[in-house]
């Protein structure tokens, strides 16, 4: 867990009963209970008998180290639009995955509202460790693209999350190497000759949330088409082993690179490599390293089977998530929505370039190169299935994507690989 950084942020209102009763007419005054059968029907440490009371309410907040000082503005612009409480705010860092690692392990001590990308939601949800989310959900759904709703979406049907940005990868390239037609293609890449000592094109084969993008290329599923049968997976096919040989071709290819430790980003600075598939959470130290020759595009296509396919990968989002035993419920819902709602994504992207995705400011902002990117590669992304059989996936892809880049994995037993690899992944049914 990173060293967590406490930033005690109180607000203390002192208001009058009669101030507070007097012309708020914001829907976050009124105190009933969100409408969803599985919230709790009452905010019991919000409920005084008095609708005009001054309600106390303390918030524990996880939230990444870029965005300590934005949250600590967010929550001020929160307590001033909300009268009806006197808010304190417990703020530290904490980065996404070991929210959701924290979280498992002590849910008693865990921040009511932290940062979780949208494919821990099935797993969280089925432990029973996520509220869902019923204050003002219409209003939410008319916000968001249908995609980013449906990311945050258990089996059950109720919404769990309030997602905050897109959570996928794209392409970076230096536009003195490539041209744009030339990035489209990963066979172009690598048959350009860029000079000794510079790489073509760097990927993260050893990934497991990078690898599924050369099987969807080849036309395989994960769960099935509609990525919901947690019985189905068919990498082992013929086309399976199809993308399995490319990768191992491309890691035995000189003018590749695998991002290992962050070694793309040191090449792209010093002007050894050409192309480097990354995500939004990257652009600015990716502009910084480029300078003038910063451009992104979408991934490009492998030529796989004898055609040529577009590498297509997860997508998922970013997310705000409540802890299902909160004592403010409606409050923790009232704030997760505020810190996700479009000013603030704006003032995200603006503080720290994280794009949003609300519908309205993507459109705003699609001039954005990155942003570009991402939307354009969202044509072909493929949401990242969210039952909670997904959890089955990621220590047996990693080891067949290790095993490749390590080329332990070869065409005499990928096979092999491939059938133990379908076989970790769905013997063992997740209900």
């Amino acid at each position: 867990m990173k060293k967590a950084l406490a930033l005690i942020l109180t607000f203390v209102m002192m208001l009058s009963l009669a101030a507070c009763g007097g012309g708020n007419d914001d829907k976050a005054s009124d105190n009933s209970a969100p409408s969803t059968p599985s919230t709790p029907s009452t905010d019991d440490s919000n409920a005084g008998g008095d609708s005009n009371e001054v309600q106390d309410v303390t918030l524990k907040i996880w939230t990444a180290s870029e965005e300590l000082e934005l949250m600590k503005k967010m929550g001020e612009s929160f307590a001033a639009a909300h009268p009806e409480y006197n808010l304190t705010f417990d703020i530290s860092e904490m980065g996404i995955d070991e929210a959701n690692a924290n979280l498992k392990t002590d849910a008693d001590s865990a921040a009511d509202i932290f940062q979780l990308a949208s494919g821990g939601v099935p797993e969280l949800t089925q432990k029973g460790l996520l509220l869902p989310i019923g204050y003002e959900l219409d209003s939410l759904r008319e916000l968001y693209p249908a995609g980013a709703i449906s990311a945050v979406t258990a089996e059950d049907g109720l919404v769990y999350a309030v997602p905050f940005t897109p959570n996928t990868f794209f392409m970076y390239y230096n536009k003195s190497m490539f041209t744009e037609d030339e990035v489209k293609s990963v066979e172009t890449m690598m048959a350009k000759d860029l000079g000794e000592g510079v790489y073509n094109f760097s990927f993260q084969v050893s990934g497991p949330w990078y690898i599924e993008s050369f099987f969807y290329a080849a036309g395989c599923t994960l769960f099935g088409a509609d990525g919901k049968d947690a019985s189905s997976m068919d990498w082992n096919n013929a086309n399976g082993f199809a993308a399995g040989q490319y990768m191992i071709d491309l890691v035995n290819n000189p003018k590749y690179l695998e991002n290992k430790d962050g070694i793309a980003m040191n090449m792209l600075r010093e002007g050894k490599l050409a192309a480097h598939v990354d995500g939004t959470w990257n652009a600015g130290p990716v502009q910084e390293a480029l300078g003038e020759n910063y451009a992104a595009a979408p991934l490009p296509t492998i030529n796989i089977n004898g055609q040529d396919s577009q590498l297509r990968n997860f997508a998922d989002y970013k997310t705000y998530a409540i802890k299902s035993s909160t004592a403010y419920p409606l409050a923790a819902q009232q704030f997760a929505e505020w810190i996700c709602n479009e000013e603030n994504q704006l003032a995200r992207y603006e503080d720290q370039g994280v794009p949003p995705c609300i519908s309205s400011l993507a459109d705003q902002l699609s001039g954005d190169v990155a942003l570009s990117a991402l939307l354009a590669q969202s044509e072909y992304a493929v949401a990242q299935p969210n039952i909670p059989q997904i959890n089955e996936y990621w220590t047996p892809a990693t080891a067949l994507g290790e095993g490749i880049y390590n080329k332990e994995i070869t065409e005499d037993n990928l096979q092999e690989k491939l059938d133990q690899l379908v076989d970790a992944v769905t013997s063992t049914l997740v209900s």
